[in-house]
């Protein structure tokens, strides 16, 4: 398996994002976010950025509405720091998207209890 360039660059990304809001970012609405992953394209102009929300019913779609709020109100300070910290002729740009595998995964591991407690 090859490992572009691109995916270099978004491992990067996605530890600066985490750190930055981690330790940055004073949005209490991103409190429990946690950054999953990022895609990036190849010619490095654009960054999919992959979150959840830990530790709340992963269908609750109040959280899900602040949190995405919170970030795209955050996009640009975390851009610019991200610029900062790395030297890219570009600084991509970042689409926040909700990452719904950690609710199948859930969505699974309950129908497994479920199975489980019934035999």
């Amino acid at each position: 398996m090859e490992y572009r360039r691109s995916d270099r660059v978004a491992d990067l990304i996605r530890s600066e994002i985490a750190d930055l809001i981690l330790r940055r970012v004073k949005d209490p609405r991103l409190a429990k976010l946690t950054i999953t992953g990022v895609e990036v394209t190849p010619d490095l102009q654009h960054a999919r950025v992959f979150y959840c929300i830990m530790g709340g019913s992963p269908a609750e779609e109040a959280a899900r509405k602040d949190v995405s709020q919170g970030l795209e109100k955050a996009k640009g300070f975390i851009r610019q720091e991200i610029g900062k910290r790395m030297r890219l002729r570009y600084i991509p740009q970042l689409d926040f998207q909700y990452d719904v595998s950690f609710d199948y995964g859930d969505k699974i591991e309950r129908l497994l209890k479920e199975l489980h407690t019934d035999e």
